[in-house]
């Protein structure tokens, strides 16, 4: 069953049946449910609950938090990844078991963190409202900071990754040369790392558009300021289930074409 035979110059492998079956179980496992979004579908009223006011409102809010979350998350996470992976720091293991956290945390007890910590009366918040006038828990912003907090780990990793795979010689070159820091970083250390940045701010921007838990314990669930898409479905199941379907779909697509479109180009797998 592992006999070697050769297609197109390439060296191939017959998969061992004990490992082709469980492996065709995962496979359905993982596609059979996405699927079921398909078979049960409200297509006779597809195209009237798409262009409805609130599945509308919902995918917008949803966009624009997402991407402004993942923007947040490129301004701080690129340079915490940098930090991760070339600051000589005591204690770099712990920094980024701290970092990666909320990969791991429930997204409800991250909501509930951060109403502790930035909640009116929360450690920092209660000086934001006392100060500035600022509140952002129950907000279009408080959704921004909630995505943000779960999503960038998955930024931070990515480009951690592809920092320590990157051939540090070019920006000893750079440096050599005169170019500052803050110039070789732009113009040597990004370029090299292009890939793993894009795929990270996918997988990123990702993370935050499918955000429930910390959303609804931070956020709160109000139509046109905090209900996102995920938010709406998990609404839409208890009166219109064929609505949640929709809504699930609207995800499912976006999803899939995002990184599909980019697979090819910077996260493919070497074969």
């Amino acid at each position: 069953m592992t006999t070697a035979v050769r297609r197109g110059g390439r060296r191939r492998r017959r998969v061992p049946l004990v490992l082709a079956v469980p492996a065709l179980v995962g496979l359905a496992f993982l596609v059979v449910p996405l699927a079921g979004l398909l078979i049960r579908a409200p297509w006779g009223t597809l195209t009237d609950q798409l262009f409805s006011p609130a599945v509308g409102q919902a995918l917008v809010l949803s966009l624009v938090c997402a991407s402004l979350a993942t923007a947040i998350c490129l301004v701080l996470g690129v340079p915490l990844a940098w930090l991760l992976a070339r600051g000589d720091l005591p204690g770099r293991g712990v920094l980024r078991a701290l970092v990666t956290v909320p990969l791991v945390l429930p997204p409800v007890v991250g909501g509930v963190a951060l109403l502790l910590v930035l909640g009116r009366r929360g450690i920092i918040g209660q000086y934001l409202d006392a100060w500035f006038g600022i509140s952002l828990p129950f907000t279009t912003a408080g959704v921004v900071v909630a995505e943000a907090f779960v999503a960038m780990p998955f930024l931070v990793i990515s480009v951690e990754g592809a920092l320590r795979g990157a051939d540090p010689r070019y920006e000893d070159a750079a440096a050599t040369l005169g170019a500052s820091r803050w110039l070789t970083f732009r113009r040597v250390t990004l370029p090299s790392i292009a890939p793993g940045l894009v795929a990270g701010t996918v997988l990123c921007w990702a993370r935050a558009l499918g955000e429930f838990g910390a959303t609804i314990t931070f956020a709160g669930n109000f139509p046109g300021r905090t209900t996102t898409m995920p938010l709406a479905v998990y609404l839409a199941l208890e009166t219109d289930p064929g609505a949640a379907i929709v809504l699930s779909l609207v995800l499912l697509v976006l999803s899939i074409a995002v990184l599909v479109s980019l697979r090819d180009r910077w996260i493919s797998t070497p074969s």
